[in-house]
C-alpha cells in the first residue's frame, strides 16, 4: 500500500531543492516594546544552542544571528520533516536615543531577550525656565493652567 503523503513529500523536497530554502536565513519572530527607560526585544529561538547565538552592534545596526543544526543521521528514511533548521538572522536599526554600550541579552527557555537602555540624553527631564529678572522658579503645570505668570511655568522635555 502506498503512502498518500509520499507524493506531497516528494513535491516538498523538489521545491526545497529548487528554491534552496534550507540554506536561506530564516526570520525569527520577535516582540519589541518599551518598558520605562528601556526597550525590550524578545525573539523566539526554540531548540537553538545558546552558543550559536551571536548578537552584535555595528554603529546603529543591531544584528542577531543563530543556527539550529539539522539532524546528522542521514541513514533514516524521513516520513515527514517539518522542524526548520539552518541559520536565522534579524537586523534592527537603533535610533540615536539608545545606549548601545549597555545593551544586555539572555537566552532562556527558547527565548532570546535583549534589553536596550535609553541614553541619558533621550530620557524625559524637567527644564527650569529663568524669568526675565534672571531668577529660576519652579512652577507646575497646574500653576500655568491656573493663570500664573509665565516666569513660574516649568517645561518638560
Amino acid at each position: 500500500m502506498s503512502n498518500p503523503f509520499d507524493v506531497l513529500s516528494q513535491f516538498d523536497r523538489l521545491a526545497s531543492s529548487v528554491f534552496d530554502t534550507a540554506r536561506a536565513p530564516r526570520l525569527m519572530p520577535v516582540d519589541l516594546f518599551r518598558e520605562g527607560d528601556q526597550y525590550v526585544l524578545s525573539a523566539d529561538l526554540p531548540g537553538i544552542d545558546p552558543d550559536s547565538v551571536d548578537l552584535d552592534v555595528d554603529g546603529q545596526l543591531l544584528t542577531i544571528r543563530a543556527e539550529r543544526r539539522g539532524p546528522s543521521n542521514e541513514q533514516v528514511k524521513w516520513l515527514t520533516r517539518e522542524r526548520p533548521w539552518g541559520s536565522y538572522m534579524r537586523q534592527f536599526t537603533l535610533g540615536d536615543g539608545v545606549d548601545v554600550e549597555h545593551i544586555t541579552a539572555n537566552y532562556e527557555h527558547g527565548v532570546l531577550s535583549v534589553i536596550v537602555p535609553m541614553a541619558e540624553r533621550a530620557k524625559p527631564r524637567k527644564i527650569a525656565v529663568a524669568s526675565v529678572n534672571g531668577e529660576q522658579r519652579q512652577g507646575s503645570r497646574q500653576d500655568a493652567m491656573a493663570g500664573k505668570s509665565q516666569d513660574q511655568r516649568q517645561v518638560t522635555a
